[in-house]
């Protein structure tokens, strides 16, 4: 009985913890795709 309930426990905190972390990859996601391309932009422009 523990158990089950310790699994239930588990898998509501799995899923709280993606829900949370979601918007701050979409967010790390934008922020690595801008500082890639003023890095090529900044390349372009040494050479």
């Amino acid at each position: 009985m523990l158990r089950a309930i310790a699994d239930v426990l588990r898998q509501i905190g799995a899923a709280l913890a993606t829900v949370v972390t979601l918007p701050f990859r979409a967010v790390a996601r934008l922020l690595g795709g801008a500082s890639h391309s003023t890095r090529r932009t900044g390349r372009a422009r040494r050479v």
